[in-house]
């Protein structure tokens, strides 16, 4: 989707090194916030976001989007899950 096989990469490494823009870098640092230390998270935090133009709806869907991939994250680390080689490439382009 991306037609760039490189930049997922980037963006999972250092996304603060992959060339995004002032509003997708907001929101990366917003995801990385409620997902490190979410009771720090403030009104400040959202208007923001509000800023760089993003809709109540589109900053509910960030966090919906963020607390999934947590969830799943979790679960996972929980319960001892190490991707094998077939798995890790069975979603890449």
């Amino acid at each position: 989707m991306l037609k760039d096989p490189v930049f997922p990469d980037r963006l999972a490494q250092d996304y603060r090194r992959a060339g995004l823009d002032p509003r997708m870098m907001a929101i990366m640092d917003y995801v990385v916030k409620i997902t490190r230390s979410p009771v720090e998270t403030s009104e400040a935090d959202v208007a923001a976001l509000l800023e760089h133009g993003l809709t109540d709806d589109d900053i509910y869907d960030v966090i919906q989007t963020a607390a999934i991939y947590n969830f799943n994250n979790r679960v996972a680390s929980a319960a001892g899950f190490i991707p094998d080689r077939k798995q890790h490439t069975a979603f890449r382009g």
